[in-house]
């Protein structure tokens, strides 16, 4: 079972991490929409790459506007909430006092 030789010193420790910074993103532009894009990327905006539409953005909007109404709150949820936050202000302004 091999086993380090030496210890690893902090110069070392520095010289060896120096090449973990993050790089910038390079990003280009969509021909179509003119948003930035990832290289080698569909665009997420419009779906086309190298001029051809290859991701149907269509249904993701359709998939995304289904999901925001399932996750609306029931109205009498809202008024439970802000009448809880309403009592909560209430008790920290009375401890405060």
């Amino acid at each position: 079972m091999g086993l380090p030789g030496h210890r690893r010193t902090s110069s070392d420790k520095r010289r060896r991490s120096a090449h973990f910074a993050l790089k910038k993103a390079v990003l280009g532009v969509c021909a179509k929409c003119q948003k930035p894009v990832r290289p080698h990327h569909a665009c997420a905006n419009c779906g086309e790459y190298r001029g051809r539409q290859t991701v149907d953005t269509a249904r993701g909007v359709a998939r995304t506007l289904k999901r925001s109404q399932r996750r609306q709150p029931v109205p009498s949820e809202v008024e439970a909430k802000a009448a809880k936050a309403e009592q909560k202000q209430t008790k920290e302004k009375a401890s405060k006092s």
